[in-house]
């Protein structure tokens, strides 16, 4: 499903498994895998549906990125599964990146 605006900067294919946690307390935390990464947003794919505007914690399993994100859309994908497009607010740290040498080795 394409977005309905421009974005402002390119995402990059990025999977990196993240914890999800909602600022409630009360719900459980969720890992999802990222499709696509940029330093403002991703696209996470999780089992749980999440709401629009839902405010939640993310954190990278892998590299040390962590963000404060409002959930943009979530949209039902195949598996039972749910995409959600999350926009960053006071992000920390950065994505991490296989090497050119992992991405060949993956490749054989």
């Amino acid at each position: 499903m394409e977005a309905p605006f421009k974005r402002v900067e390119d995402r990059k294919p990025l999977q990196v498994t993240v914890d999800l946690s909602s600022l409630d307390l009360r719900m459980p935390a969720q890992e999802g895998i990222t499709e696509n990464v940029s330093d403002r947003g991703a696209r996470v794919v999780t089992k749980q549906p999440w709401k629009p505007n839902d405010r939640l914690h993310l954190r990278s399993l892998s590299g040390n990125l962590k963000s404060r994100a409002r959930v943009v859309y979530c949209v039902p994908v195949p598996g039972e599964k749910y995409a959600i497009g999350l926009q960053f607010f006071a992000a920390a740290g950065t994505w991490r990146y296989p090497s050119a040498g992992a991405r060949k080795q993956s490749r054989s």
